[in-house]
């Protein structure tokens, strides 16, 4: 697994699962002769995209960034249609770091579309349970709100199995909240209309989680926009104005859907990478 050590917080990289999908879908407006030249793309025009969540362990917690697809929950024709070649093992990669599932105490969701919230729910004797019993699970309200009264276009990722038997360990909030000192989730809109961003602050210096506004590292132009995205004018703006900030501060970009990069520094112009980690892929 994948380690980086930022000040007192170390973050790892869990196995969450891998699938492949279009590359027009995930890259919305732009030409394929443009994004194809910064992600690469199968002949089938399938793009690698990870879904792996990030254990972030500070001051004797244990926090969860995403949950992964979660495993034995798909059905045939989802896998096929998510281009699904790995499900999770969560569980199993917190076993080998000496963890179980109850050992996880905060959970933070950018959004809960299927492939970020299918994890936190299994297949119990009586019908689904929470995977991480003493969570407590944040996200927006905005966002909670939608996965429970889906519109037309989002019934097809927001499913009762994802959210039933968590509900209890949920808090939202609308516009920021600060869930322990220095790590924030900020709400943006954007792919989701509840959808919000992860800032990490340690001694002057910032790390972000762009969620699905930028889910991979060519997704930095803010123009650059999925085909998912229910806002995607709201997508533009949000990374714009995150972006100036980065640039301005030197923050760090990490990343859950990125099948090449865990984390990337770049320049104070956003062109030249300064520092990166690479994605070491689960076998």
């Amino acid at each position: 697994m994948d380690t980086y050590q930022f000040h007192d917080v170390k973050l790892t990289w869990l196995d969450g699962g891998f699938n492949k999908l279009d590359g027009g879908a995930m890259f919305g407006p732009v030409p394929k002769v443009l994004w194809s030249r910064k992600y690469a793309v199968d002949e089938d025009n399938k793009i690698d995209l990870a879904t792996e969540p990030i254990l972030l362990q500070t001051g004797g917690k244990n926090i969860m960034i995403e949950s992964g697809m979660g495993a034995g929950k798909l059905t045939d024709k989802m896998i096929r249609n998510l281009g699904v070649t790995r499900e999770s093992r969560v569980e199993e990669s917190l076993a080998e770091l000496g963890l179980a599932p109850e050992d996880i105490d905060i959970i933070l969701m950018t959004h809960l579309h299927n492939d970020h919230a299918a994890g936190l729910t299994k297949r119990g004797e009586d019908g689904f349970v929470s995977v991480f019993p003493n969570a407590v699970i944040y996200t927006t309200k905005i966002e909670w709100d939608e996965m429970r009264e889906p519109n037309i276009r989002s019934k097809s990722t927001y499913f009762r199995d994802n959210w039933e038997a968590i509900q209890d360990q949920v808090r939202t909030f609308e516009d920021e909240i600060e869930v322990l000192p220095g790590i924030r989730m900020v709400h943006t809109g954007g792919h989701s209309n509840g959808h919000a961003v992860i800032e990490i602050e340690r001694d002057g210096e910032t790390m972000v989680h762009m969620g699905d506004i930028m889910p991979t590292h060519a997704h930095q132009n803010p123009l650059w926009v999925l085909g998912f995205d229910d806002y995607p004018m709201d997508s533009i703006f949000a990374k714009e104005r995150i972006l100036k900030k980065a640039y301005d501060g030197n923050w760090r970009f990490i990343f859950y859907h990125d099948a090449v990069y865990r984390m990337i520094r770049w320049d104070e112009n956003g062109k030249e990478m300064v520092e990166t980690l690479e994605r070491t892929p689960f076998e």
